[in-house]
């Protein structure tokens, strides 16, 4: 997998920026106008962000370069999305603090009548939150934006080298763009932290995938759908 990866990023000499910005430009601009929408269309409008988003992801897959994978960074990967999982739902219950939005918080076994439509929706959801979010997110947030604010000649840095400007600013930005921003912050610099010890963006990825992995259980075995 790591040989086909880095082959497809080899075809060109430099992956250019927006290999890496332009997945989460599409996907936070389809969120914002899936807010707009009617409720009850809310299960296929995200089924069809996820499709967009993976079109774009896979026509930007030169930056996927920057994802080896490696088999000696898993255990510590693994121990860093659980812990943040557990940060992440410990601190909102823990803690009274404004958050920014609200989620949609659909229960598609109440707001879904159709059997195989809520199948369809929770495949999409599952996938999503699993695997084109994480995937997505550390592609732009590790890779590009902790080097970029670096060094703008950001690809001429290995993995794991970013400045603390570059760390300071790359954790504000990604607790302000969700909603739990103090849960968000800490998982921000357990990533980054998580990315210089290791000099692996893979262990960022599987990292942040247990994280919303986990996530993802809690929420339909609780049915806190406040964090869906």
């Amino acid at each position: 997998m790591a040989q086909s990866i880095a082959g497809e990023a080899g075809t060109t000499s430099a992956p250019s920026w927006m290999a890496y910005v332009l997945p989460v430009v599409v996907f936070a601009l389809l969120t914002t106008l899936e807010g707009y929408a009617p409720r009850e269309y809310y299960p296929w409008i995200y089924l069809a962000k996820v499709i967009v988003v993976t079109i774009v992801l896979v026509a930007c897959r030169r930056s996927w370069g920057d994802m080896r994978p490696t088999i000696d960074v898993l255990p510590i990967a693994v121990l860093v999305g659980l812990a943040v999982f557990v940060q992440w739902v410990a601190l909102d219950k823990l803690i009274a603090y404004p958050h920014i939005g609200t989620r949609t918080a659909l229960n598609p076994f109440t707001d879904i009548e159709s059997p195989t439509a809520r199948l369809v929706f929770l495949a999409a959801r599952f996938y999503g939150l699993v695997l084109l979010v994480p995937l997505m997110e550390e592609v732009f947030w590790r890779s590009f934006l902790l080097r970029y604010i670096t060094d703008p000649d950001f690809t001429k840095l290995p993995q794991g080298t970013f400045s603390m400007t570059a760390f300071a600013v790359v954790a504000v930005t990604f607790a302000i763009s969700h909603t739990e921003w103090l849960a968000a912050i800490i998982t921000a610099c357990a990533y980054a932290l998580l990315l210089r010890h290791t000099r692996s963006l893979f262990a960022c990825f599987i990292a942040h995938l247990i994280s919303n992995l986990a996530l993802a259980i809690y929420v339909l075995k609780t049915g806190e759908w406040i964090y869906w």
